[in-house]
């Protein structure tokens, strides 16, 4: 399985997407982006330490959007959301009495643009239908080209649109908001409002877990970039798009 997911990746190095990332330090810049070769045949392996990385990686994330939050709660009080791009949810899979206290129990989100506001700023329940925008990628890797340039990559798994997304031509997804999205997705669809476009931050506790989803090793933290562009309720039926 290992061999067959390092043959797609080479393959699909074309579907790569070269994406900023939080600023961290040199030692945990090497912990968390930097594949390793095998000490074999010197080959690139960009699934070396996978679980360790993807960890520290989701908790760099997390430690970023706390400490956004914090500052924003600090100098603006209660209006601190209208001045701050992110945000923490706790999985809407756990009952709302449950505080494990850990930080992978909930999606970290930044906001790149937010939607509609007013009587069309609705949210979808569990049950409704949604059609979003979406890419899914998995964590940026760091390595060294044959010119020994080093760059940042993120390997893109799924995807609805082509290109930078442009919301007027897109032709969005239909999906169930409770169907077989994972849970972590799930929880940010719930979140949304229409018109929103989020970058969302899904722990491997959130996501997969231990097991391998077509080409998504186990333990992998999950990045999306989503936009929803509408909601219908159970029961109401479904538009045609466009």
């Amino acid at each position: 399985m290992l061999n067959q997911l390092k043959s797609l990746l080479r393959a699909a190095r074309h579907a790569f997407v070269s994406l900023p990332c939080a600023k961290v330090g040199a030692g945990a810049m090497a912990m968390l982006f930097v594949a390793s070769c095998s000490e074999s045949d010197g080959a690139w392996d960009p699934y070396a330490d996978w679980q360790s990385r993807n960890a520290a990686w989701y908790e760099q994330i997390s430690a970023t959007a706390s400490q956004a939050i914090a500052k924003a709660k600090a100098q603006y009080g209660d209006a601190w959301e209208d001045h701050c791009e992110w945000r923490r949810y706790k999985s809407l899979w756990k009952s709302a009495k449950y505080d494990s206290k850990l930080a992978t129990d909930s999606i970290c989100v930044q906001i790149i643009k937010r939607g509609e506001t007013g009587e069309n700023a609705i949210s979808p329940y569990s049950t409704d239908t949604v059609r979003v925008n979406y890419r899914g990628f998995l964590m940026p890797t760091q390595y060294e080209a044959a010119d020994g340039t080093l760059f940042e990559d993120s390997y893109v798994f799924d995807q609805s649109f082509i290109g930078d997304l442009d919301p007027a031509t897109a032709a969005p997804s239909l999906m169930g908001v409770g169907g077989r999205t994972i849970e972590g997705f799930c929880t940010a669809l719930q979140y949304m409002v229409p018109g929103d476009e989020w970058n969302v931050y899904i722990p491997q506790q959130l996501a997969y877990g231990s097991k391998a989803n077509n080409s998504i090793p186990a333990y992998s933290t999950l990045k999306f970039h989503l936009n929803l562009t509408a909601v219908y309720r159970a029961g109401s039926g479904v538009q045609s798009w466009k």
